[in-house]
């Protein structure tokens, strides 16, 4: 059971650094604030992003920003060993040392410039990770008030379980949107209700904008046909698909248009009917349900 209070959106902040769109502290700065008057007070990071620069933006901008820390969340994950000139690899591995994952736990909060994750994440499994370890570090981190929560990220439900044997487990963020419904049949969904899990979901909104084939294109056209009944634009309905979902998902929304932005809360507020959010999912298989 988490003890955080997470937004119903997630502003994601891969991209707003060197990634991407390669935004300016003061125009991060902006961004924070832009999601903050939208409802959107919890921001997604990764040691990673930017090649290990983002979180230290981000930092500076949330200090600039003067914002107080208790009026946001922050979540940040470990484990990912990118072959960069910021890191000492020689090829892309996984690492979860206890000693690592205390380091990094630390490297984020100097970098985010703040004394605490809300969340903290295992970026990917590692067939190497040794489960004692990990639970080791958490709790120390944990005990000492630099974590509230713990999760995973893109961990099946065997390695969420075995996790979860040595140390409570409260999120896990894996990819979840009308062209990636997996896990809403393979048993995912189902274990984490079972366990008090709250799934975050990347790229929510899929594949449906970026790919051109009879998936998507069932989808485009329904979803001109819902815009008109509803009102609103596509992203705004199919973030409300994935809201409706009984296990409580979180999307993590990686965008910075702050016309999109102001549309997250509209998703928020959107009860699609029940026969309109089969009609998303029947789209996407191509199939009536049996």
């Amino acid at each position: 059971m988490s003890k955080t209070n997470l937004s119903p959106v997630i502003a994601g902040v891969m991209n707003w650094g060197i990634w991407d769109k390669k935004l300016s502290i003061k125009e991060m700065e902006n961004m924070i604030n832009v999601c903050l008057e939208n409802k959107i007070s919890t921001f997604d990071h990764a040691d990673i992003y930017g090649d290990y620069t983002t979180e230290a933006s981000f930092g500076s901008a949330l200090t600039s920003s003067k914002i107080a820390r208790e009026k946001i969340q922050l979540i940040s994950k470990c484990g990912i060993q990118l072959v960069t000139g910021n890191r000492n690899n020689s090829i892309k591995h996984y690492e979860y040392s206890k000693e690592y994952i205390v380091q990094s736990v630390e490297n984020s909060l100097q970098n985010l410039q703040t004394d605490y994750l809300d969340v903290f994440l295992l970026h990917r499994p590692s067939p190497l990770m040794q489960v004692d370890e990990i639970a080791e570090a958490v709790l120390k981190l944990k005990s000492e008030g630099k974590i509230i929560d713990f999760g995973l990220s893109n961990f099946t439900t065997s390695q969420t379980e075995l996790i979860r044997q040595k140390v409570a487990v409260s999120y896990n963020q894996i990819q979840f949107s009308a062209t990636h419904f997996e896990p809403m049949v393979d048993g995912s969904f189902d274990y984490m209700q079972v366990n008090s899990i709250r799934p975050m979901s990347w790229n929510p909104l899929g594949s449906v904008f970026r790919e051109d084939n009879s998936q998507t294109r069932r989808l485009k056209k329904l979803l001109v046909t819902l815009m008109a009944k509803y009102h609103l634009g596509s992203d705004s309905i199919l973030l409300s698909w994935i809201l409706q979902h009984p296990a409580k998902i979180i999307p993590i929304a990686g965008t910075v248009n702050v016309a999109r932005i102001q549309s997250l809360e509209k998703a928020i507020e959107l009860k699609l009917d029940k026969e309109d959010w089969f009609a998303i999912w029947t789209a996407s298989m191509g199939e009536d349900v049996a």
